[in-house]
């Protein structure tokens, strides 16, 4: 994720210093395409620029026992600042070692702190249907809830396209979760790819397409149903016709595959004439992914780089790779980073 990170924090410096430009130039009676409340913030707040430093400061060691060993080697320096950190809790093993880091940045005297949490890993497990189970995204983020207040107030945590937006309420009134999309990003790509109305979204199941109808809000969507029979899982088409048509699937992550292959095998049978798949937070336990792979259904399987081996999976087709820096920039710049 440090790649991302630095992206991040020099796309964020890029805005603010052609904010600032393009205010003045707009003071000179000349033309400019900044956002005007932007610019009414920087006239009231003495056009003061918030600068973004990347800084890898956080050593991340063990000790023989295999447990963390971590020192922050210059943290007298985030005294007073605000501080913003880039967080994966993608495999459990790392979870421990991070949040022993985010309950001390309030420790050693931020002035607010910021999470940025692009993917939320329990939050297919928010609810029980069985007496027994254990909603473990109850868990995390009661976790994450624990994280101390800082001289600014509560800590803000951004999650993008958290599995259920209920979720916002397993958080305490200690921390302030932030649900985002990475929708906007498919769409720009999508209208790129093959313009503007000329595709067709698909949704693997009424769960998706509760979540993510309302960004396409055109009529012609096609929405499956998916049932299980015992360890069989059952997809098909409830709603809409692919024949034809250039249909994308849509969800928030992925798992193992099985019912993303099931949905393009079905798609591709009823006459689609092209597919293509987008999730989020392309999860892949154990190289499911390679089942995808120069595969003769999906024409592009579009992901995030939300987890690390994203970046890896995006040299193999049919794999695109969706950067976040712009959507977790944008977010920054449209509240964090105002002057």
């Amino acid at each position: 994720m440090e790649s991302l990170a630095m992206e991040i924090a020099d796309r964020c410096t890029l805005s603010q210093n052609l904010l600032s430009s393009s205010t003045a130039k707009t003071e000179g009676n000349e033309a400019s395409d900044v956002d005007p409340t932007h610019s009414q913030a920087l006239e009231k707040f003495g056009r003061r620029k918030r600068q973004v430093e990347f800084h890898k400061t956080i050593n991340w060691g063990s000790f023989d026992d295999g447990f963390p060993n971590i020192f922050i080697s210059d943290v007298n320096y985030m005294k007073g600042k605000d501080v913003i950190f880039l967080g994966s809790f993608h495999s459990p093993e790392i979870i421990f070692e991070q949040l022993s880091v985010l309950y001390m940045f309030p420790r050693y005297r931020a002035r607010s702190f910021h999470l940025l949490l692009p993917y939320f890993p329990t939050g297919t497990m928010e609810r029980v249907e069985n007496e027994g189970e254990i909603p473990t995204a109850k868990t995390l983020a009661s976790l994450l809830s624990h994280i101390p207040l800082t001289t600014k107030g509560p800590a803000q945590i951004t999650i993008l396209d958290i599995h259920a937006l209920q979720e916002r309420f397993y958080f305490s009134d200690n921390v302030i979760p932030r649900l985002e999309s990475a929708i906007p990003l498919l769409k720009l790509e999508l209208e790129h790819v093959f313009g503007q109305g000329n595709y067709t979204v698909a949704f693997p199941d009424d769960g998706a397409c509760k979540r993510f109808k309302s960004y396409f809000p055109q009529d012609d969507c096609i929405i499956f149903n998916k049932t299980r029979v015992g360890n069989k899982r059952n997809v098909q088409i409830k709603d809409g016709d692919p024949n034809g048509k250039t249909v994308v699937i849509v969800d928030d992550l992925v798992l193992t595959g099985g019912t993303l292959k099931e949905t393009g095998r079905i798609l591709k049978e009823n006459g689609a004439s092209s597919i293509s798949a987008y999730v989020t937070h392309a999860v892949f336990p154990k190289e499911s992914w390679k089942k995808f792979v120069d595969s003769d259904v999906f024409d592009n399987f579009w992901i995030t780089d939300s987890i690390p081996h994203s970046r890896i999976l995006c040299q193999y087709k049919p794999f695109k790779l969706l950067s976040l820096c712009d959507v977790i920039a944008n977010c920054l710049l449209g509240y964090d980073l105002l002057p």
